[in-house]
């Protein structure tokens, strides 16, 4: 089957170059599939992206016009596809999967960094200065740490902070009560209330956009900090921003942020930036921003494109496609 790549990075190459043993002919374009250059598609059954991709309804109906039956993101989200419209008009969709180890192992680095101002250091360092004044920071042990959302990579974050010491408590409706080693189950309420550390790991929905909205970061224990890993549309930002602007949120750790098309991924370094949120609050202090990378390893790189691979694959021939949204 011909299938055609879209956003193809330098990285993914030597992976893309294995598609002949899944009897795939890849043709690869390292620019996002937009209106402009939909035509491409034209002869290719299957079609894989990242996440910045087009993927409206106009768009799915333009790939299916053009004779398009399966569409493979190279990402574990998919909130950037239009589901609904894909079904309708006959593509199959299917997503990534990779281990949980390396956003796991990001956030609690997010944490570490929060806990011991690591952000007001380097900086101070930069320009030679190694004072200590206001540098005093906490250790983890002596502290309770909440995470929303028990998935594989909410699971890890908890193994990977029982060796710290700390308390750890979660939430996830869909996770029995209790079903977790070294964590506790607690209700939203409870998990502001009593968290100094509070951490997010769901999928981003339409029911749980601003999962973290005003009414949340008010019930915050003061000086709590948030680590955003998940996905930016779960933290309302102009709640955030005022939650650091008045104190009573301690800090933030965001590798993601909703605001974040356009900036993620993309060197600006000489244009003018329209996101005036983003780069307001990455001035704070307190506020540790990066840039959406928090999977970015070799195992997860490769990984990715293995999987999308493997599904259109496994689309052609018919067979059971564990990638499969459905």
């Amino acid at each position: 089957m011909k299938i055609i790549s879209f956003e193809t990075k330098d990285y993914e190459l030597a992976d893309f170059a294995h598609a002949g043993e899944y009897g795939l002919d890849v043709t690869l374009c390292d620019k996002e599939l937009t209106a402009d250059n939909v035509a491409m598609v034209q002869g290719f059954e299957g079609v894989t992206t990242l996440g910045f991709s087009d993927l409206r309804a106009p768009m799915l109906g333009e790939l299916a016009r053009r004779g398009v039956k399966y569409l493979a993101t190279r990402t574990v989200g998919f909130n950037h596809i239009d589901l609904d419209a894909a079904r309708q008009c006959g593509i199959r969709v299917s997503n990534a999967s990779y281990e949980p180890y390396n956003v796991a192992d990001f956030t609690v680095m997010l944490m570490l960094m929060l806990l011991r101002k690591a952000k007001i250091s380097v900086c101070r360092a930069l320009v030679n200065d190694f004072s200590l004044d206001g540098m005093c920071g906490k250790e983890m042990r002596n502290l309770t740490v909440g995470i929303f959302g028990a998935g594989k990579i909410g699971r890890t974050v908890i193994q990977n902070l029982s060796g710290f010491g700390c308390k750890v408590l979660y939430y996830d409706p869909f996770v029995p009560e209790n079903g977790i080693p070294n964590a506790e189950y607690a209700d939203p309420d409870a998990i502001y209330r009593t968290c100094d550390i509070i951490s997010l790991h769901m999928p981003l929905t339409d029911s749980n956009r601003h999962f973290i909205d005003a009414a949340a970061f008010a019930k915050m224990k003061p000086g709590a900090l948030l680590v955003n890993t998940a996905r930016g549309g779960l933290v309302d930002t102009q709640a955030l921003t005022e939650a650091l602007e008045s104190g009573h949120l301690g800090g933030a750790g965001l590798d993601t942020i909703e605001s974040e098309e356009g900036v993620a991924h993309i060197d600006l370094r000489a244009r003018i930036v329209s996101k005036r949120d983003i780069f307001y609050l990455k001035q704070f202090p307190n506020v540790i921003f990066t840039s959406h990378y928090a999977f970015f390893t070799e195992e997860a790189a490769s990984a990715m494109v293995r999987c999308a691979l493997k599904s259109l694959s496994c689309f052609e021939s018919g067979t059971e496609n564990p990638y499969e949204i459905r």
